[in-house]
């Protein structure tokens, strides 16, 4: 399908705070037309801690991504991780006034719109709400009810929550930088989109998303999202292991993770060397390369044992073919797939996120990406099913009359109180 539309994602991460713009061409894959990436310092696994630098690091990002790309942003499909997300099961019924009519979209959409009325803790807000399978009078296991008869219409929902202030603070800082909201993704559903084939899903497979604060977990079998979950584990954690465990600051210890880490201290020699420069005038520092692999080993471990726990909490273990699949720019460090394989059991790859990528003057190879890159594809699939139901015309991307400005009302209005206070 070509479309000259332009969809943006905002990758809001704990290590970095990512633009990415992107079209489809005539080809149906994504071409990626320009990039912005900046330190991200306002934010504390996964979640806002500071509105102002935050807002200033998407700034900085979007300037850098629309000077690459020669267009302006307004609007961005957002990410959100965290440590608060948390996912529940749930089945919807709906029961329906003929036989005669077949079953609808409208349907579907009203079944699901009756999940976002579920009563949650206090301080919690329902994020996504995703259909696993349905069932029409009494018949399981239906992927897509619709042109069926039937009188009543159930679903198996997956249902994705997370605090209200979380949500809040990010949407305040995307409009605090001049940005609308289309709409708020979980992350690990973002980067599935640009890692994981149709094949692997329906196989069963685990996405292993290992980012700067967090890792985020989600399990697919049969081509339907089963659990989801994410550890408040991530690369950053590792780089304080350095820090501490070599005597050195953070950002040598950083230096260390990426240049020479290994997951696999059994890869390293003893008499692999490197000498960090001494401050201020003082001696070098000599720290072994298999040393620093044990540092990194000692936490790779903790982390993989968290996400073996949620394989087997989801009940899925003994049905996933295809493995783990690791991705983010935590996957990065040598030696990771190995390590994952040891410990759990399970084949383990590393998800670059080009499958859907078409070659273009911007080339995106690095896990790192991932996400960017799922929410701009999430937002191509949200942009053509608005269409599909609108008979084909052609959508409003951005501006007064967009049909993104009904999608995240409530983001607006939450925007629109702050800014009430204010006064």
């Amino acid at each position: 399908m070509e479309t000259s539309e332009i969809i943006a994602s905002l990758d809001i991460g704990t290590t970095k705070i990512a633009i990415i713009i992107g079209r489809k061409n005539e080809h149906g894959k994504i071409e990626i037309l320009g990039i912005g990436k900046t330190e991200s310092i306002g934010v504390t696994r996964g979640v806002v801690s500071n509105i102002e630098k935050t807002v200033n690091s998407i700034k900085i990002a979007v300037e850098e991504a629309e000077a690459m790309a020669g267009e302006s942003v307004e609007v961005v499909n957002v990410g959100i991780a965290g440590q608060h997300i948390k996912s529940l099961q749930h089945r919807g019924l709906r029961v329906r006034d003929s036989l005669d009519t077949e079953i609808s979209q409208d349907d579907i959409d009203r079944l699901i719109s009756d999940m976002y009325k579920l009563v949650m803790l206090p301080g919690e807000d329902i994020i996504d709400v995703i259909p696993q399978d349905y069932i029409v009078d009494n018949e399981q296991g239906i992927i897509d009810p619709i042109g069926m008869s039937g009188i009543r219409l159930e679903a198996n929902f997956h249902i994705i929550t997370g605090q209200t202030t979380a949500a809040k603070n990010i949407i305040k800082c995307v409009h605090k930088a001049g940005l609308e909201v289309a709409e708020l993704i979980l992350e690990p559903l973002a980067s599935s989109e640009s890692v994981l084939s149709e094949e692997e899903k329906e196989a069963g497979v685990v996405l292993v998303d290992i980012g700067g604060g967090t890792t985020d977990v989600a399990i697919f079998q049969e081509g339907i999202i089963r659990h989801t979950a994410v550890i408040p584990f991530g690369g950053n954690i590792i780089s304080e292991d350095i820090k501490e465990g070599c005597s050195i600051i953070k950002n040598q210890a950083e230096l260390m993770k990426v240049k020479f880490g290994s997951a696999l201290a059994s890869e390293n020699q003893e008499n692999e060397i490197v000498s960090i420069p001494g401050l201020r005038g003082r001696e070098p520092k000599e720290i072994s390369l298999k040393n620093l692999a044990h540092i990194i080993q000692a936490r790779m471990e903790e982390i993989i044992d968290h996400i073996h726990y949620e394989i087997r909490n989801s009940g899925f273990e003994k049905k996933l073919i295809a493995g783990i699949v690791l991705t983010g720019g935590g996957s990065q460090m040598k030696h990771i797939p190995q390590l994952v394989e040891f410990i759990t059991g399970m084949d383990a790859r590393i998800g670059y996120p080009t499958e859907h990528l078409a070659k273009g003057n911007v080339e995106v190879t690095s896990p790192a990406f991932a996400t960017g890159i799922g929410l701009v594809i999430k937002g191509f699939a949200f942009y053509e099913k608005q269409q599909r139901r609108n008979g084909g015309a052609k959508m409003p991307m951005s501006g007064k009359g967009s049909f993104f400005d009904t999608i995240f009302a409530r983001g607006k209005e939450w925007f629109e109180e702050d800014q009430n206070d204010n006064k």
